[in-house]
């Protein structure tokens, strides 16, 4: 009987903390950083203003740009073979929900003097440049969720 005992004793010290510490019921995850905000752009307007913008400038054509493949986070389909939903896609990845007016599409492309961050290549030299005014617009446009 000994053994038993002194079994049974050891079941319980093993469940002892299990009970105190595992079994409680479950609970909402914390909210992601930054609230959880996302923003919903529109398509339609980024396959008429905005997609046009990125051509213009030349985003989206091969060699170092952003139509060659992979650069840094942001990649658009090449000239020959435009997927404007695929660059939608992409370009709404580049837009920040909580800072519209910080977000890398607007500030990457923009001279340094104009309040841009480091970039290879400046197609904007000031915000009041019609292509910046058009992709601005549209992330202004944008609902946040």
């Amino acid at each position: 009987m000994g053994r038993r005992r002194a079994a049974a004793l050891v079941v319980a010290s093993l469940a002892i903390p299990g009970v105190v510490h595992g079994c409680s019921s479950p609970t909402a995850p914390p909210p992601p950083p930054g609230g959880g905000q996302q923003i919903v752009l529109d398509y339609a307007t980024f396959a008429q203003t905005v997609s046009p913008a990125l051509e213009r400038r030349g985003c989206s054509a091969t060699g170092d740009c952003h139509g060659g493949g992979i650069r840094g986070s942001f990649q658009l389909s090449p000239p020959g073979a435009k997927d404007t939903l695929f660059d939608f896609d992409q370009a709404s990845l580049q837009v920040s929900a909580t800072a519209r007016d910080s977000s890398p599409i607007l500030t990457e492309p923009l001279a340094l003097a104009a309040g841009g961050t480091p970039h290879p290549f400046k197609p904007f030299a000031s915000v009041a440049d019609t292509d910046y005014q058009a992709i601005r617009s549209w992330i202004m446009a944008g609902v946040i969720r």
